[in-house]
């Protein structure tokens, strides 16, 4: 596609969220691929003033790399929607779907597509009950954050209280998971194709924030290692997820399997990061794409 079909295209990022640092790495390398791309790209870091400077810059297309609430949420998507400004990713009500991981659960659960038992916590008084109907190991994480950010795997009952007040700091309900005791996975979506499956290895208790942004040590398994049979599978379920919480676009399903290779969907992501250590990137090199072209071909999702 000829690159000036795209017009001024402003990339979000930054934005308010606790994810503010991963999204300003993963927008700048955004801006660097469509420039490189051809593409009249610039960059906005966006805050509660982003509509006037979308418009003071002359912007006719918005490429979101924003993460976590506020950005990835539904709230600038619902935003552009009433300046009729064209832009990447999910819809608003897959925005909000997708970051609220209560809502999640239950969609998917009432749609009989498998995640962890879960329980919600919304004050500390409950802690008991949790420990009372769920066995230990369990995940504790903030209903509404990404990149793991506010999550902690808690193996002793007097670690609880700890992980509450952890996930309880971002706002809103916290969930308690049930700990799936196999391989990490994840896959990416672009457009209506479901990428190589990437299967995560970690020294570390569990593929936290560090895992993801800071190690070295952190394992990327492309190809997966997994029969085609499985892959094929997973592939079809994270399509089937991704779309029964409205999300469109490209975007990210992570899994975990347990010792029989039974699948258990944990979240989707709607703006995945797009860092140097990011999971998208890397599937999609598996497929032949480059960066710029994986981001090309993310813009004109926007069409």
């Amino acid at each position: 596609m000829n690159p000036a079909a795209f017009g001024k295209v402003a990339v979000l990022m930054g934005g308010m969220s606790a994810e503010r640092e991963v999204s300003l790495k993963s927008g700048a390398q955004v801006l660097e691929a469509l420039q490189a791309a051809g593409i009249d790209a610039v960059a906005i870091d966006a805050g509660r003033d982003v509509m006037d400077r979308l418009r003071r810059v002359g912007a006719e297309r918005a490429f979101i790399v924003l993460h976590g609430p506020w950005g990835e949420d539904g709230v600038v998507q619902g935003a552009l929607e009433t300046i009729g400004m064209p832009y990447t990713g999910s819809r608003v009500l897959g925005s909000a779907l997708a970051m609220d991981k209560l809502r999640t659960k239950q969609i998917w659960s009432c749609l009989g597509l498998p995640t962890p038992e879960y329980a919600v916590i919304r004050h500390a008084d409950e802690l008991l009950g949790v420990l009372e109907r769920h066995a230990l190991p369990l995940f504790v994480k903030p209903g509404a954050e990404g990149s793991s950010i506010g999550v902690t795997k808690v193996e002793s009952p007097e670690q609880l209280r700890g992980a509450f007040d952890t996930a309880a700091r971002f706002g809103g309900p916290v969930l308690a998971e049930s700990f799936i005791g196999g391989p990490e996975v994840t896959i990416s979506i672009l457009g209506d194709d479901a990428l190589p499956i990437i299967k995560l290895e970690t020294p570390r208790t569990f593929y936290d924030y560090e895992a993801k942004y800071q190690s070295d040590t952190t394992g990327y398994l492309c190809p997966c290692g997994l029969d085609d049979e499985l892959e094929s599978s997973l592939q079809s379920l994270a399509l089937e997820a991704f779309r029964a919480l409205d999300c469109t676009g490209w975007g990210r399903v992570d899994l975990m399997l347990d010792s029989r290779m039974n699948p258990y969907l944990l979240e989707a992501n709607t703006i995945p990061g797009m860092t140097d250590h990011s999971l998208v990137p890397m599937a999609a090199r598996e497929v032949g794409l480059s960066f710029p072209e994986l981001v090309t071909k993310i813009l004109e999702t926007s069409l």
